[in-house]
């Protein structure tokens, strides 16, 4: 099972009727194993980590976050939705990289840049409602 499948698989387990948020996921059973769709949010996450330890930072381009808002607002997400995706997240590379290797500089390493990410998101998220009300 790949990292994302596990992930996702975190997220229903954590909160099952989040699935219908996916458009991935609202026509499937199962969690599909090659789904871009799929890859590609979890790809986000990771450059976001990858990008807050070496530049202190997480940078996405503007009109990334700007479709991320909408998306998210889109598929009916809640500011608490993000915190259940956080949980599972680091419950999820845990597990891949094994308790002995994972520690509170990693945890938080990666907790950080999530809710970089996010907030980045929720400005978007409230741009959008902005817009539209």
């Amino acid at each position: 099972m790949s990292s994302v499948t596990a992930l996702q698989q975190k997220i229903l387990e954590i909160a099952p009727g989040a699935k219908n948020m996916f458009s991935f996921l609202r026509e499937s059973e199962e969690i599909p194993q090659n789904n871009p769709k799929l890859k590609a949010h979890a790809v986000k996450i990771c450059e976001s980590a990858i990008q807050l330890r070496e530049k202190g930072e997480v940078v996405v381009p503007g009109t990334t976050l700007k479709y991320l808002g909408t998306v998210h607002v889109k598929s009916g997400v809640k500011y608490p939705h993000f915190e259940v995706v956080k949980e599972a997240l680091l419950k999820t590379i845990e597990e891949a990289i094994g308790e002995k290797k994972w520690n509170e500089e990693i945890n938080n390493a990666w907790g950080e840049a999530y809710d970089q990410l996010v907030e980045a998101i929720k400005a978007e998220m409230k741009n959008h409602h902005d817009e539209t009300t």
